[in-house]
């Protein structure tokens, strides 16, 4: 994605744990990276899929937002913030997961 003057545009966000995780590791930092300008390519011999564009493969990471966002602004990059959701933990005794619940008609 481009913006109306020809420059990419730089997603910023802090990247949310994955399924097979349980503990917050590479969910702390935040992430800069670019948006793709043009669609991937497929190989017909190979199947492999290949792009042009090298700047989606960057990926900065930052301490706090406030870092991310000036890096930006100091190399006139726009950029598009996505901000965090935030965690809402099921709170349940462990005695829930063979409690016999009869199914609803």
């Amino acid at each position: 994605m481009t913006n109306g003057d020809g420059q990419k545009l730089a997603l910023i966000y802090r990247p949310t744990k994955n399924a097979m995780q349980s503990g917050q590791a590479n969910t702390r930092k935040w992430v800069l990276q670019f948006e793709p300008e043009h669609k991937r390519l497929l190989d017909p011999l190979m199947g492999w899929t290949s792009s042009w564009d090298t700047e989606t493969q960057l990926r900065l990471k930052f301490d706090t937002q406030e870092e991310a966002e000036a890096f930006c602004r100091q190399r006139n990059i726009p950029f598009m913030l996505k901000e965090p959701q935030q965690r809402r933990p099921v709170i349940k005794s462990y005695a829930d997961n063979f409690r016999f619940m009869p199914p609803e008609a």
